[in-house]
């Protein structure tokens, strides 16, 4: 059994390992601990687990694998050299992660800049900085710093590796729990994330979910909340996005290069596998190489919780008062409201709107410029134009049947936009309806035929 303990929903899948079927599927509210000390994240999981059983009484002794992104989900400071290079190489590796990106720090801590940090409290502290063999001052001098101020940690750190006995001494004789990881920058150019994202995994279930007091008991079993969890839910689903674009091998292919979009209540993420070209010259604005496999996460785009500055962001005065009901009442449900169709009419055009800017702000433009060379074309962010298969998420999506592909995704496709805007120009359009890719992703490692055999779904979807 598959589980996702999201921000507003529970999700639940139970699952076929042998051949990878569906064989049930549940939601309720996540139920998060009140004021009063009442309430369990756990409570919304027995929900689920119920309407499972009823569906197929397997559930009932099946393996639970699960995610979270309940209680705010994984925030990450990031701690860096220079803005530009190593602290944005910092960010992007932090979101890839499946975190939330909360402050961006760079050029040395100092009492204000650590004011800064203790105020928008973050899970975990990436530490980045330097080249391998490059410049050591500012990691150290920071990691320092951290260690008298003290922080409580955890800290993850990522920068120059010749740097980890000085760091792992202070860090130790602190106190502060820490993870070392590969260098994110190794060299001018490169941008190496896997090490730390591995790190921020290792953080977030040993120090960050059991910190969150999201849960006091166990379920029926006797496993606790903390048991349960493998990940945190956008990491996860990225690793499900990363084999529906690669595959498995040659008798197990991919989808080719993929694009997700998912809206939520309160932010609208975008995780994007595309395989660069080598010979493109043409990021010339992008002083942090760009990766084959990226998240961004758009904090003022979402359906609930966000809807006022999405529908701002997007100059749609007439959804003005729509989204200010949805951000008094985030559980606003269209079919209990007086004029259904027109909730849902409104619920569209804000999810379109935070599709549409969310995807402009992930690809980036193209731009005709003049250089000594000649005319030229510059682009920024991650060119989409060419992608094979673009997957909508979301409860939007999942409810709005062929009015949310038509209405949602599709404007978000084509050739010509103004800007020039590298968007998808013609690829097959699918809604993950049965929430595949969060189970797919706790499935990858031990399970990987069964997670590809999920994934396939969306490659034969044909929604659009």
């Amino acid at each position: 059994m598959c589980v996702d303990f999201g921000s507003t929903f529970t999700k639940a899948a139970l699952v076929d390992l042998a051949t990878g079927a569906l064989l049930a599927t549940a939601s309720h509210p996540t139920t998060l601990p009140g004021p009063n000390g009442t309430g369990d994240v756990l409570d919304g999981y027995d929900a689920c687990l119920a309407a499972l059983r009823e569906q197929d009484p397997r559930a009932e002794d099946a393996d639970v694998r699960a995610c979270s992104s309940a209680g705010g989900g994984l925030r990450i400071a990031v701690v860096g050299n220079e803005e530009l290079v190593t602290a944005e190489a910092g960010r992007r590796v932090a979101l890839s992660s499946g975190g939330k990106v909360v402050l961006v720090l760079s050029g040395g801590l100092t009492a204000a800049k650590l004011a800064e940090l203790r105020g928008c409290e973050p899970d975990v502290v990436l530490l980045v900085g330097g080249t391998d063999g490059g410049n050591s001052e500012v990691l150290e001098g920071d990691t320092a710093f951290l260690a008298s101020a003290p922080w409580p940690g955890p800290v993850v750190v990522a920068g120059n590796v010749e740097s980890q006995p000085q760091v792992q001494a202070l860090l130790e004789q602190a106190g502060t729990p820490y993870v070392l990881a590969d260098n994110v920058v190794p060299r001018i150019g490169v941008l190496a994330p896997d090490s730390a994202r591995r790190a921020i995994r290792e953080i977030f279930l040993s120090h960050v979910i059991g910190g969150k007091h999201l849960s006091s008991r166990t379920d029926g079993r006797g496993r606790s909340f903390t048991d349960l969890v493998r990940g945190a839910t956008p990491d996860v689903v990225l690793t499900g996005v990363e084999l529906l674009a690669r595959g498995l091998d040659d008798a197990h292919p991919g989808a080719g290069d993929v694009v997700v979009v998912d809206v939520g209540g309160a932010t609208t993420d975008v995780h994007s596998v595309v395989e660069l070209d080598p010979e493109d010259s043409g990021l010339a604005r992008e002083v942090v190489a760009t990766t084959p496999v990226t998240r961004t996460v758009e904090g003022d785009l979402g359906m609930r919780w966000s809807a006022v500055s999405t529908v701002e962001a997007a100059g749609l005065d007439h959804l003005a008062d729509a989204a200010r009901r949805r951000r008094a009442h985030p559980d606003l449900l269209p079919d209990t409201c007086p004029d259904p169709a027109l909730e849902r009419d409104a619920d569209l055009d804000i999810a379109a709107a935070a599709v549409r800017l969310a995807l402009e702000r992930h690809a980036g433009r193209s731009r005709v410029v003049v250089s000594p060379e000649g005319r030229v074309v510059e682009r920024s962010g991650k060119d989409l134009r060419e992608v094979d298969l673009l997957v909508g998420s979301g409860g939007v999506l999942r409810h709005g049947g062929p009015d949310g592909v038509r209405r949602v995704l599709l404007p978000a496709t084509g050739d010509a936009f103004e800007g020039g805007w590298q968007l998808p120009r013609d690829p097959v359009v699918v809604v993950d309806h049965d929430y595949v890719l969060a189970a797919a992703g706790l499935l990858a490692e031990e399970h990987p035929l069964t997670a590809h055999r999920l994934v396939s779904r969306l490659r034969t979807a044909g929604d659009g």
